[in-house]
């Protein structure tokens, strides 16, 4: 089984593409990892800061 390299696609973006890549990199759809982010910016963490982060860090396709 080969995964797909971690990259944010152009074409499926909602705002930088960091979750459709994520979801793209895990076999998951892209609504569904969208929707595991807001509910868990319900909880006390570093989410907003990881999501920057993770802008920055990974590659456009």
């Amino acid at each position: 089984m080969t995964r797909m390299p971690l990259a944010r696609p152009r074409n499926e973006a909602m705002i930088a593409g960091v979750c459709a890549g994520l979801a793209h990199r895990f076999g998951m759809k892209p609504f569904t990892v969208r929707l595991l982010f807001v509910l868990s910016c319900l909880l006390p963490g570093p989410q907003f800061v990881l999501y920057i982060v993770l802008w920055i860090l990974i590659p456009k396709r």
